[in-house]
């Protein structure tokens, strides 16, 4: 039986895929993607490639078929991707597969003005309820979208944010990475589990300006203001009006304390620390 990992030639997938090739049989692993042919680097290291598409239910079959474990890393289309995750629980209950984890979002509760919460709650509602063994994976937001944050902020002097006084756990790609990887390589301890994968502290827009401040060695200061002026900034710095929509709803999820979760679920999973934003922002700006 396979360990499967959807999304396999994005980021997060690629990412994942590296790190459980170290850890099992890579004849054991099978990557799924639309685009199997960007995978050889990989299918060189023993893994099976599939092409898989979650528009195309009937890829994903052929995709999931000899699956043991399945990672489900969520899509990127905002606001219409529940019916693409919905094929792929679909087709894991109908290829047999045993265990399904998902990518979802920090607190993706009805209160919760994130943009993307509505999909991930959706999404998670019908995994718990597909009678599959499941564990949520509910990754903060990425510290590595903290860099154009920095750089912009370094280059004028000013963070301007919406986030108010709340904080956030901003988490590293790579650890989000290491906890797939480890749940992967895991069994039914992690079954019925949903785990916050966050950084290891709590940062405010402050904490920010200090971080990127010493970071870049000039001087920052943050500036908060409300959603309209901040979409304007972003619209302004030649953001599309959806992007900065969204990024502007991630502050108001923030300042409302919906992301305030900080637990130590990365270094429960993969036995280290998890990195700070500093870290991340260290040699990239």
């Amino acid at each position: 039986m396979s360990l499967i990992i959807t999304g396999a030639s994005g980021h997060l997938g690629r990412r994942t895929a590296e790190l459980l090739l170290d850890q099992v049989e890579p004849s054991t692993v099978v990557l799924v993607s639309r685009r199997p042919e960007e995978l050889a680097d990989l299918a060189a290291r023993g893994a099976e490639t599939r092409r898989g598409d979650f528009n195309d239910p009937a890829s994903l079959l052929e995709a999931f078929a000899g699956g043991e474990r399945l990672l489900i890393i969520s899509t990127d289309a905002v606001g219409q991707r529940v019916s693409q995750h919905a094929n792929a629980i679909d087709a894991a209950k109908r290829a047999g597969v045993h265990a399904v984890a998902y990518t979802s979002f920090t607190n993706p509760s009805p209160e919760n003005p994130s943009a993307v919460s509505a999909d991930h709650r959706e999404t998670e509602a019908l995994l718990t309820a597909s009678g599959l063994e499941w564990t949520l994976l509910r990754n903060a937001l990425y510290s590595e979208f903290r860099i154009p944050e920095a750089q912009a902020a370094l280059a004028s002097g000013t963070l301007h944010h919406n986030q108010g006084t709340g904080r956030s756990a901003y988490v590293s790609r790579e650890d989000c990475a290491a906890v797939a990887a480890a749940w992967l390589a895991g069994g039914s301890e992690h079954a019925g589990r949903v785990y916050d994968v966050t950084g290891p502290e709590l940062l405010g827009a402050d904490d920010l300006a200090k971080i990127y401040s010493a970071a870049g060695g000039s001087p920052v200061t943050a500036a908060n203001v409300d959603d309209e002026a901040f979409v304007a900034g972003m619209q302004g710095a030649g953001l599309p009006p959806e992007v900065a929509g969204l990024l502007a709803s991630f502050g108001a999820a923030i300042r409302g304390g919906h992301l305030d979760q900080a637990p130590n679920t990365v270094e429960e999973l993969t036995g280290r620390p998890p990195r700070r934003v500093s870290e991340v922002l260290a040699g990239a700006l």
